[in-house]
């Protein structure tokens, strides 16, 4: 561990800056030396969310010990008809070590990649007790290096590569195998191993999934809530942020490039109905500018005539139709929490739970016995256990008729926490 020394910078991976892999005869190459090294595989991916629409993976990333990092366009290489099968049978059983593996998991397994083990160097982070948690903050803790990192928000999507781009992404996967080795040390001196070989399965398990879409998603928009009796203010929320959503998914450009959720709140709160109101508001009349005094203004550019093909009167029209809309056909403003949920599915909003005075003592009196066992483990409370599964197990009136550990199982929490969590609670509950 190296925590107390003065880091060093890493500008550059240690055996230079790799070229992209974006030929069938170069992928398969990259899969017969990978099959040849040993040990586990670092990996990580890059997409474009700020520019493209959707999560697509643009770059994925590897390291191997024996072998030099690959950096690889999956788009290339399934656009010549690739298979990752051919990784995956090089790869075998190698347990797959990635930061915030939440992150990368969707895409690596639409990709078809097949993972058969996993170690999550942010989930350790956090069980260790670190306080930041970062890829750069934890190789300073444990290795004494910071990393040159400058272009997390790039447009991964953009070809040729640039080679300052290509040597972000490979800094990415240069240091995780030493990451594994110092940071399993550490997990066993704590006691921890187990806790985190449960959990890193649980994430194999379940983080392999997209979210499910909201089945409302436009109420998502940014400072909704400045709305919430206004039905018709709502409907134009909703209407421009259908019509956004669906330029931006035929265009393949992120919606906010085409309009910005500031202008979708703007004309649902001032409802233009005339030529002389909309041009008014200026953010709907005008292409949407990024400005970051830097290379990223570049970047933006390339999706000005993107950008420049959607007409204002597009919006004017969408407002028009959403403000005759019937009052039937108006969305309903959000519903306030109630407190008549069925028992074991406790409420969000703690104003309900003070209408429920004994509830609302259980629950304060087990979150207080759950901080305790977090201060004693020097772990996240939220890692210890889920806050929801403990709002859950509170609410109700028969508290002695709980099995603790047993409905924590059922909520989903692994046999580590239950175990670590359910004597305590229990006494917490009477």
């Amino acid at each position: 561990m190296a925590q107390d020394l003065e880091p060093h910078l890493l500008a550059e991976p240690r055996e230079g800056v790799p070229t992209v892999i974006d030929t069938l005869a170069a992928f398969q190459k990259m899969c017969q030396a990978y099959a040849q090294a040993s040990g586990s595989l670092a990996a990580d991916a890059e997409r474009a969310s700020g520019f493209r629409y959707g999560q697509q993976d643009y770059l994925v990333q590897f390291k191997r010990s024996g072998v030099n990092i690959a950096l690889v366009d999956p788009v290339a290489i399934g656009e010549q008809g690739g298979s990752w099968q051919d990784f995956n049978h090089a790869i075998g059983d190698a347990s797959w070590i990635i930061h915030d593996s939440r992150q990368d998991l969707p895409g690596f397994v639409e990709l078809g990649m097949q993972m058969q083990g996993l170690f999550d160097t942010e989930l350790a982070a956090r069980m260790l007790g670190l306080a930041h948690v970062s890829l750069s903050a934890v190789t300073e803790h444990y290795l004494g290096i910071s990393l040159a990192k400058e272009h997390s928000a790039a447009d991964w999507s953009y070809r040729p590569l640039p080679r300052d781009w290509r040597n972000y992404a490979a800094l990415d996967v240069e240091l995780l195998l030493e990451l594994e080795d110092a940071m399993t040390k550490d997990l066993l001196q704590q006691g921890k191993s187990e806790w985190a070989r449960q959990e890193f399965a649980w994430l194999l398990e379940t983080g392999g999934q997209r979210k499910e879409p909201s089945s409302q998603p436009w109420r998502r928009t940014s400072h909704i809530t400045s709305l919430r009796n206004d039905r018709r203010g709502l409907a134009v929320v909703r209407a421009l942020w259908t019509k956004r959503d669906e330029l931006a998914r035929e265009n393949d450009i992120s919606p906010s490039l085409l309009l910005p959720d500031a202008a979708i709140i703007e004309a649902a709160r001032l409802k233009p109905r005339n030529g002389r109101q909309f041009r008014s508001i200026r953010s709907l009349n005008e292409r949407v500018r990024m400005r970051t005094g830097g290379e990223q203004d570049k970047m933006f550019e390339r999706y000005a005539p993107i950008q420049r093909s959607i007409r204002p009167s597009v919006w004017r029209q969408t407002i028009l139709d959403a403000l005759v809309l019937s009052n039937d056909e108006l969305p309903k403003p959000p519903q306030v929490p109630h407190d008549d949920s069925e028992e074991g599915s406790g409420p969000r909003s703690m104003k309900v739970w003070k209408r429920h005075p004994e509830r609302f003592e259980r629950l304060s009196a087990v979150r207080q016995s759950v901080e305790q066992i977090a201060k004693d483990t020097n772990m996240p409370v939220d890692l210890v256990i889920k806050p929801q599964y403990l709002r859950d197990l509170c609410w109700t009136d028969e508290p002695a008729r709980r099995d603790v550990g047993a409905f924590l199982r059922d909520e989903g929490a692994r046999p580590w926490q239950v175990e670590l969590v359910s004597e305590s609670v229990s006494r917490a509950m009477m």
